[in-house]
């Protein structure tokens, strides 16, 4: 994790930003809890445990911030709740979203798109940056309780 804090770090210095305490606190936040595509507010109070005085403007500036720089990408899965992420800079979309209806659970999956991707370019001569696929249904347990 001191690896990538590090390497985020240079990356805000190139842009004329500093790591400040806050900024860092909101970092390490959403560097252990890579896998769970916390909203704002949930990282607002993981964030408060570690840093008591930061306030909830403080963390959505950080996150607006990291967003513009490419470092994080801000996801909407279709309830109303904007979650966050960490991009990538070698391949930005490698996986995509299993969300259940029922409990809200998000899952990721490999990304399996990229022959189809190839096609749509060649086939429509558009140039693809960037794509974005959520499955929406139910996941085995919310389908095990229906039954």
């Amino acid at each position: 994790m001191q690896e990538r804090l590090e390497q985020i770090k240079k990356q805000l210095h190139s842009e004329q930003f500093k790591l400040t305490p806050q900024r860092e606190a909101t970092l390490r936040v959403l560097l252990e809890n890579e896998e769970s595509h916390l909203s704002a507010e949930e990282i607002f109070m993981l964030v408060k445990q570690k840093s008591p005085d930061i306030g909830l403007a403080t963390v959505y500036r950080t996150l607006d911030l990291l967003c513009d720089l490419k470092i994080i990408e801000k996801l909407n899965f279709g309830d109303g709740v904007a979650r966050y992420e960490f991009r990538t800079d070698d391949h930005p979309h490698h996986h995509h979203h299993l969300i259940c209806l029922k409990c809200g659970s998000l899952s990721e999956i490999e990304d399996m798109l990229d022959d189809l991707e190839e096609r749509v370019e060649r086939d429509h001569k558009f140039k693809i940056v960037d794509h974005r696929v959520s499955f929406l249904g139910y996941c085995e347990n919310c389908q095990s309780e229906a039954e």
